[in-house]
């Protein structure tokens, strides 16, 4: 006996599955199209009464047309925020969004298989260790390396201190200390407190003139430690900061690691990527001597948001940090060939993320996005190069990736003064609707940052910016 779809309407028929995606992606297409026109700096915090608005308590018990949760969403929702994918967003680090991921995501989902457990989906666990060894390649690993696809950096960056504290301490491990910059991304502190440990035990160190983890003050506060009866064991150092995009001197630092017996962590969520180009590589000597190495694919590789990875030199230190057995899960692998992720990683359900990152990557080939890689790291020359030809313009940091700092200065202005007269200059640059910076604060200083990471950014973006800059400022008061 047939069933009447009817009684059953979360089974959707063939001719309806092939409408709503194609309703869908006709709106999907002129949102696309519409990208280089939409605001470079998005209305987000105008949207926060429609978000009041929005709040809904309870769910709802009938439905709506499929058409008219669309329109709310392209029309109402959309539109109220940040421009994330668009060729002016330069704030913060920029994330992708490559529609070639979103496509592998909607077979992910649709087909819906786990991959968690290597026997639940032999062929396409693989696919998601095959990219875990490309990445692996990327930054220099021997092939005892293993990792995971996460959320972001953040989680891939906790998982890597509980990883270097079960390989380093014992299990009474509250003295354990991390040493870090004190420009590392705050996440790394997160971690610190989620692993177990007392924030105080997260030393942030100074920099140098470049923003680099100093060298010498690392070995100082090692050795400060040990005669206090600490227990150092970890430092995490940075390949691209987010207040800057400095990267640490990780040779340097691979050695005091080396000499002083401590895991030695790489957050390269932001620069990581930049190892296929031939200046990144030159910009991360010693990247492949780190313990373990943050990266976030959704960052350097262009994906959408919820794609970072975490890689492990000594893959057998992964699956000692993570792995426990059940009754009810089936036989692990035992060959090395093969993984089981919830053994090397804190998830057991998880959704098949590999996809995204396979598949554009099998399409294009590595060199497309080496190519777009190279690209950015023009541009933020060009943005330099610019910038320095501007009177009145101070270069806070140069580019060390693609990010470039910069401030506004007058003679005869105090610090708080020119931080007031930054602020009006972000804010002018911004009316002009075209490109989103963001401020940061680098030694007590109003800063303004273009970090350049969006696949759609090209050098008329960045002439946008700089054009905004020179017209803006003598308009200051």
């Amino acid at each position: 006996m047939s069933t009447d779809r009817r009684d059953h309407p979360l089974e959707l028929d063939t001719d309806t599955i092939r409408a709503l995606v194609d309703t869908a992606m006709a709106r999907i297409v002129d949102h696309l199209e519409s990208i280089d026109r939409q605001p470079g700096y998005g209305p987000a915090l105008e949207g926060i009464d429609r978000a009041r608005r929005a709040v809904e308590p309870e769910p709802p018990t009938d439905g709506e047309p499929f058409e008219s949760l669309l329109d709310w969403l392209f029309d109402e929702a959309i539109p109220w925020s940040f421009t994330t994918p668009g060729p002016g967003y330069l704030a913060y680090v920029p994330g992708g969004g490559i529609v070639q991921a979103a496509l592998a995501d909607l077979i992910s989902d649709t087909t819906n298989r786990y991959v968690g457990v290597f026997a639940a989906a032999p062929v396409l666990a693989q696919v998601e260790a095959n990219v875990l060894r490309w990445f692996a390649s990327i930054v220099g690993y021997p092939d005892t390396a293993r990792g995971f696809l996460a959320s972001g950096g953040s989680l891939a960056n906790f998982s890597a201190l509980v990883t270097a504290r079960r390989e380093r301490l014992p299990e009474n491990f509250l003295a354990g200390t991390i040493y870090t910059s004190d420009q590392v991304h705050h996440c790394v502190t997160k971690a610190a407190i989620l692993a177990g440990f007392p924030e105080r035990n997260v030393r942030r160190l100074p920099v140098d003139d470049a923003f680099r983890l100093d060298v010498d003050a690392l070995r100082e506060a090692v050795a400060r430690d040990r005669a206090d009866d600490a227990a150092p064991f970890c430092i995490v150092a940075s390949a691209g900061t987010t207040n800057t995009g400095a990267v640490d001197d990780l040779h340097a630092i691979a050695d005091v690691a080396r000499d002083e017996r401590l895991w030695l962590h790489v957050d390269a969520a932001y620069g990581g990527f930049f190892a296929l180009t031939e200046r990144g590589r030159h910009a991360m000597r010693g990247l492949e001597r780190a313990d373990s190495i943050t990266l976030d694919p959704h960052k350097g590789l262009f994906l959408p948001y919820g794609t970072g990875a975490l890689l492990v030199r000594d893959g057998d230190a992964l699956r000692r940090a993570h792995a426990l057995s059940a009754e009810y899960l089936p036989t692990m692998q035992t060959d090395d060939a093969f993984v089981d992720f919830n053994e090397i990683s804190p998830e057991l359900s998880r959704d098949f993320r590999g996809l995204r990152v396979w598949l554009p990557i099998k399409m294009h080939g590595i060199d497309a996005f080496r190519d777009a890689l190279d690209e950015k790291l023009d541009l933020a020359v060009r943005a330099h190069d610019g910038l320095r030809a501007i009177d009145g313009i101070e270069i806070v940091a140069e580019p060390q990736l693609s990010t470039v700092v910069f401030r506004a200065v007058r003679d005869g202005l105090d610090g708080v003064a020119t931080d007031r007269l930054n602020e009006r200059l972000l804010d002018a640059i911004h009316a002009r609707g075209r490109v989103h910076l963001t401020p940061t604060r680098v030694g007590g200083r109003f800063v303004i940052r273009i970090c350049v990471l969006c696949f759609r950014t090209h050098a008329d973006r960045i002439d946008d910016t700089l054009d905004a800059i020179r017209t803006a400022l003598p308009t200051l008061s």
